[in-house]
């Protein structure tokens, strides 16, 4: 049970944000105090609401003059809990921090809040006849500044990358409450150490992001979606290698049976087509003229012929690719009525059908009687497992019997050079097993790193590593 805050911290941060810009009843600690992870009891003893560089500026050189821990707090769609608050800390909430400040059309970029919803940023950038690529399923309550802490990913990394490459300039404010004005929106700067590329995936360790910079592309033309049904997972890969040889893909991802089965029963969607395949390959590209789609149509047509496909689906319109994207897109919030066991992994594209060999191997033989859904972005080496808990077992047993196996995981990944935490980041839950993706090296440097911007552990401490 936290205590709650007392009367003349209180004050004082009224007196920075207002006396209604500050709560403290059950119902908002509970709410801005999470995110989407279960893992632990939200408990803050604050929730403050700034809306100036200025603000969140006095915040933290309040925290620092009464060693108060300060949590960022986003969209809170994260899955490793860093923006969870279980300590009494005070949660900095840039919900009022959401507007669009400029628009440079010159330059492609656009200057905001970190409050800013990834959805608002893609429909500002199709509105300018743009695009932003960065998607993902919580799109439309993610925030801009937890995309830049996570350094998120989503479906088109295969071909736009993560966040960090569309960061072009970030203000922040560090740990020690100092404003730092980073890049300013420059391709090409060659001034010695970038320190925005710090800030980003930091998840709000090193200090504060209060403005960024996004660049924006070129809008697609004409995206088709074509969903393959192969006999085993060694063909999700043959097809993935036929078809970039070709195209330029703009997503690659695989699902298994059981998702398809889950998302049509629960979201009513409709299956592909009839044939029934142990694993699905979605894939997207751009079709700028009938040669390409000719092209697709023959690579299809090839890799039936091998026997790596069973059966296929292009779509057609609009409607009919949102509705494939939901094969895939409707996975995560379709299971998550099963409370399932996640594991964000990533190893190099060369070593996925072995690397997932492996895994099944392990789970197959610690819960034989588990359902597992797996599915991922398998176009950069990134997948997703998920156990499924049985109706008829606790929350807690469940959680603790699949952590038995986390070890086994996580030296799989580490045998394979791969990561623990493919795009979800660290916070609480992939803390303890940091050190089978960085070395001790890397970690004495990063702890150096964070006492540098945060001398006073103010920023989300005990996320990543503990000091």
């Amino acid at each position: 049970m936290v205590m709650p805050i007392a009367p003349d911290i209180l004050a004082r941060l009224q007196a920075i944000v207002g006396d209604s810009h500050v709560k403290t009843d059950a119902d908002s600690l509970k709410h801005w105090g999470c995110d989407w992870t279960k893992v632990r009891v939200p408990a803050p003893s604050a929730i403050v609401f700034p809306s100036t560089v200025a603000e969140v500026q006095a915040i933290v050189r309040l925290a620092n003059e009464l060693k108060l821990a300060l949590v960022p707090s986003g969209g809170r769609t994260g899955l490793s809990a860093a923006a969870v608050a279980a300590e009494g800390e005070v949660v900095v909430s840039f919900d009022r921090m959401n507007r669009i400040i400029e628009f440079i059309p010159e330059d492609r970029l656009v200057r905001l809040q970190p409050g800013v919803v990834t959805a608002q940023l893609q429909a500002f950038a199709e509105e300018q006849g743009l695009y932003y690529p960065i998607d993902f399923a919580s799109a439309g309550s993610s925030q801009l500044g937890g995309n830049i802490g996570t350094n998120a990913g989503g479906i088109k990394v295969i071909k736009y990358g993560m966040t960090r490459n569309w960061v072009l300039g970030l203000k922040v404010v560090t740990g020690k409450g100092d404003v730092l004005d980073l890049n300013k929106g420059m391709v090409k700067n060659a001034t010695g150490y970038d320190l925005r590329q710090l800030f980003i995936g930091a998840e709000g360790t090193l200090g504060f992001v209060v403005e960024a910079m996004m660049k924006l592309d070129r809008a697609p033309r004409d995206l088709r979606v074509m969903v393959l049904g192969t006999p085993d997972f060694a063909a999700v890969m043959k097809v993935l290698a036929a078809f970039q040889t070709q195209l330029d893909l703009t997503a690659f991802e695989f699902f298994s049976e059981l998702s398809v089965q889950l998302v049509t029963k629960h979201q009513g969607v409709p299956r592909p087509f009839e044939a029934a395949a142990p694993f699905y390959a979605l894939l997207e590209f751009e079709a700028s003229s009938e040669k390409v789609v000719d092209e697709a149509m023959a690579l299809f047509e090839s890799c039936v012929e091998q026997g790596w496909v069973v059966d296929g689906v292009m779509s057609q319109n609009q409607t009919q690719a949102k509705s494939l994207w939901r094969l895939r897109e409707g996975i995560s919030e379709t299971i998550s009525h099963y409370t399932p066991y996640k594991n964000d992994l990533s190893v190099l594209i060369k070593h996925v059908p072995a690397f997932i060999a492996d895994i099944d191997g392990i789970v197959a033989d610690q819960y034989p009687d588990f359902r597992v859904v797996w599915f991922g972005h398998i176009g950069d080496g990134n997948v997703h497992l998920n156990i499924l808990k049985p109706d008829d077992m606790a929350k807690d047993d469940f959680f603790a019997k699949c952590a038995t196996v986390n070890t086994q995981i996580f030296e799989t990944v580490a045998r394979y050079d791969g990561s623990v935490s493919a795009e979800h980041g660290v916070g609480l839950t992939k803390k303890p097993y940091l050190g089978y993706s960085r070395s001790p090296e890397e970690l004495a440097y990063m702890k150096a790193v964070k006492l540098v911007f945060d001398p006073n552990n103010v920023m989300n401490p005990g996320k990543v590593f503990d000091l």
